[in-house]
């Protein structure tokens, strides 16, 4: 079945600021250090009531994402799996997600705690988390129960 395409065009409300400069600086799903997400003046007036969430949706684009392979050899387990079961950074559309603590908001400043972005990484949007709608009793972690532990083999 053939499906015409449709043109995507995504445009970043702002960047992070983190201490990571390269790809191997920043830690595999975050860990407790702070980082900036500057909003890009337009998108500012966006922000408010932000503040009155304790958590954060960051999705942004992974600009130094290298090409992509279909199976993927991850650190948590010697057999190669799909792409999409798995986080590898490179994807077919480099759109990297993080579930955030905010510790501060001001003007078009959110200084958060838990990014694994690399300094510079455009934001794509911001969406406040919510226990009630994002948290699934019922999920579970296919392939990689017993595997992950938090960052570590």
């Amino acid at each position: 079945m053939t499906k015409e395409k449709i043109k995507v065009d995504l445009e970043p409300i702002g960047e992070i600021h983190s201490s990571y400069k390269t790809r191997e600086d920043a830690p595999s799903q975050g860990n407790q250090e702070k980082a900036e997400i500057i909003i890009y003046e337009k998108y500012v007036e966006g922000l408010k009531d932000l503040e009155t969430f304790t958590h954060l949706h960051i999705l942004y684009w992974l600009h130094q994402s290298k090409g992509y392979t279909l199976l993927v050899n991850t650190p948590w387990d010697t057999e190669p799996h799909g792409l999409f079961a798995t986080r590898s950074p490179n994807r077919p559309n480099p759109i990297a997600y993080s579930t955030v603590k905010i510790l501060e908001k001001r003007e078009h400043t959110l200084t958060v705690q838990g990014l694994d972005a690399i300094n510079g990484t455009p934001v794509l949007d911001i969406k406040p988390y919510s226990p009630l709608i994002d948290s699934q009793s019922s999920a579970t972690n296919g392939w990689l129960q017993g595997k992950y532990q938090g960052g570590t083999k």
